[in-house]
């Protein structure tokens, strides 16, 4: 894709870890990329002069800052230093510990002073750090829930500077109904942080809906449309779709060693069929759910026991927080209860593994899946949908997905949706999907495939930072 017009002016994009890890090499220090939602999402990236500002995940000390800055510069990043526990605080204590769970339509969030206080500085810290890096009629793009304050602290001092800069911020998580979200001691606060913005994007028009709501209903703004009138200004609101780089997929599945591994597990699992589960081990992923519908369907149908194969991908997450250890405990629990009850010596029905894999290897497994499974509570879009789908052009695989996912919103006419506390409701939507016939499972699949290679990361990108332009 060719670069935007007017490429003169750079897109600078904030986000609270950097889409790069940051390692001690020889002497001095690497940026290595890391995977992500945002960073997928981002993928498709098409600005030929951008600056991506955001915390590097470890603590540096100031000798050698100089070399990692270098080291980022390179990949066209720059770091907002942080000291560790206020960082933690931030991440950790509020963003993960109050904003995600409320966001997610999570009752019992525990607020505390603490860390609003670090979640404050913090975005002040990255408010001074990207105004200074900002010229005049620079584009910039604050990124998901960890920077809510940044849009009006951002305001503040680039007016202060003289600087014009369009702000644009995209949320990448769901946005909840008000009984949720007006429960936040420090709401008013968030929604006037994020007003800061001339542009606000969101998934789906029931999040953004859910916003023009809460804005209307606790801090006085006057909601017309797709536009907030808030103060002196009017802010626009909008739906954009996020998406991945299928051509990236096509690229890994083409490559011999891919196909060398495709042929393997093709080979392995010949007389499988193969359910495909990768989620993060969060507890909005569904995961406890996924595994009890799973049991039910064994149970309900003892036919498929040594004919079926879940393989289920759970990515470590936020391994020192409590809740998510409580979390993996659970399921690893369920998993040793399944295995234990179904496994035999011949075979087992779910292969359960908790870690990171590499991207071939994960294009690999979705090639050769015949279902994908998504039980999340609550997700923002989930991006995991669009990636089996673009892996599955030769086998037309059947995509199950909880109705509370973005992605429902979108690909309901190719999909079977379910709802995940229903372990019954979702062993009957398995059934439906390992017994369907050839011609169904293509048509449904024609369905996914149009959308996802019409929603890509680099339309997303396109046009959210191309609205983004209009509005400077």
């Amino acid at each position: 894709m060719t670069p935007y017009a007017r490429n003169q002016r750079r897109l600078l994009i904030a986000s609270n870890r950097l889409p790069l890890s940051v390692k001690p090499k020889d002497g001095s220090y690497e940026a290595v990329p890391s995977s992500g939602g945002l960073v997928t999402a981002l993928k498709g990236l098409s600005f030929s002069d951008y600056l991506w500002l955001g915390w590097p995940g470890v603590d540096i000390n100031e000798r050698d800052r100089e070399s990692v800055d270098k080291a980022l510069a390179k990949e066209n990043a720059a770091a907002v230093y942080l000291d560790q526990g206020l960082a933690q605080s931030h991440y950790n204590g509020f963003s993960n510990g109050v904003l995600w769970p409320t966001l997610h339509y999570q009752s019992e969030v525990s607020f505390d002073n603490e860390t609003w206080d670090a979640y404050q500085r913090v975005n002040k810290i990255f408010a001074d750090r990207i105004s200074e890096a900002a010229a005049d009629g620079d584009l910039i793009w604050v990124h998901d829930y960890h920077l809510l304050l940044l849009p009006r602290l951002l305001r503040e001092r680039l007016q202060s500077q003289k600087k014009r800069c369009a702000i644009g911020y995209f949320l990448h998580t769901p946005f909840p109904a008000d009984d949720f979200w007006r429960g936040l001691p420090v709401q008013e606060q968030l929604l006037d942080g994020v007003l800061g913005s001339d542009l606000i994007g969101f998934h789906t028009d029931e999040y953004k809906a859910n916003f023009a709501g809460a804005c209307g209903s606790h801090i006085g703004a006057e909601v017309e449309g797709d536009d907030i009138h808030y103060g002196d200004r009017t802010i626009h609101i909008d739906k954009y779709v996020a998406g991945i780089d299928c051509q990236r997929f096509a690229d890994t599945i083409d490559d011999p060693e891919v196909q060398a591994k495709i042929q393997e597990l093709e080979t392995q699992y010949k007389d499988k069929t193969i359910i495909i589960g990768v989620d993060r081990m969060d507890y909005t992923k569904g995961l406890p759910e996924k595994l009890e519908g799973f049991r039910a369907f064994l149970d309900q149908h003892p036919e498929w026991n040594e004919k079926v194969l879940l393989i289920q991908i759970a990515i470590p997450s936020r391994e020192d927080v409590k809740k998510y250890q409580d979390l993996e405990g659970e399921v690893s629990k369920l998993v040793g209860q399944i295995t234990g009850k179904y496994a035999t010596p011949k075979s087992t029905p779910l292969l359960y593994i908790h870690r990171s894999v590499s991207f071939a290897e994960l294009t690999a497994l979705y090639s050769v899946s015949d279902v994908c499974l998504l039980t999340s509570r609550r997700d923002g879009m989930n991006l995991v949908a669009s990636e089996y789908v673009a892996c599955q052009e030769a086998r037309h695989g059947v995509l199950v997905l909880s109705e509370f996912t973005g992605a429902a919103v979108f690909m309901k006419p190719g999909s079977l949706l379910f709802n995940p506390a229903d372990a019954d409701g979702l062993s009957n939507v398995l059934y439906e999907a390992v017994t369907m016939e050839k011609e169904d499972r293509k048509n449904m699949y024609e369905e996914l495939r149009s959308f996802v290679t019409t929603n890509t990361s680099a339309k997303w990108t396109e046009t959210f930072v191309g609205e983004l332009m209009k509005l400077q």
